[in-house]
């Protein structure tokens, strides 16, 4: 695999052990995204990878209905980024993004698997389940805000950051730069 798949892969397993997890009941749990609910993040996760993919003729078939079973359709949809990812070509497509030019790859691995991240963390919050994010997933994090900007905390992506406690931990401290509290 390429450098992306394998990003995507180590992002998308966490995430999918997760979604598997929420109970049903949970799927209406309000996320810590103001007006999201569970099934609405897993809804905006599976959209926007497809609102990237789609313009480059990146062809992942009809999209899946998040409503009926979300994790179903994480599972449908994520498999089929996987395997589009796995051909060399698709993370070398190149074009002009929101920082300039660039390639699907490397906003993947910038944003998209930074986002999963988050909002693995995000569904687990509305689950009552343990996200359980790794060291180097905080690091990923931390180097997204840091790359990001003030372009972060733009309408629709995060609200602005939070004071952690002087007490908190570092997943304490780095969802308080997202606007999130633990």
């Amino acid at each position: 695999m390429n450098a992306t798949a394998d990003s995507y892969s180590a992002a998308r397993r966490p995430l999918t052990d997760i979604i598997e997890n929420v109970p049903a009941a949970s799927w209406s749990s309000s996320s810590p995204c103001e007006g999201w609910t569970a099934r609405d993040v897993v809804r905006h996760l599976i959209e926007t990878q497809r609102d990237l993919l789609a313009p480059h003729r990146v062809d992942l078939g009809e999209p899946p209905e998040v409503d009926d079973d979300p994790a179903l359709a994480w599972r449908d949809h994520s498999q089929r980024v996987q395997a589009a990812l796995a051909d060399d070509a698709v993370p070398a497509i190149s074009y002009e993004g929101y920082f300039g030019p660039t390639t699907l790859g490397a906003t993947l691995e910038q944003f998209y698997v930074w986002d999963m991240i988050v909002h693995r963390w995000d569904i687990a919050r509305a689950a009552g389940l343990d996200a359980a994010l790794t060291g180097a997933e905080l690091d990923l994090v931390e180097q997204g805000v840091d790359r990001f900007g003030d372009a972060l905390y733009m309408d629709g992506i995060c609200r602005p950051g939070v004071t952690a406690p002087t007490d908190a931990d570092r997943l304490d401290q780095v969802l308080a730069t997202l606007g999130r509290v633990a």
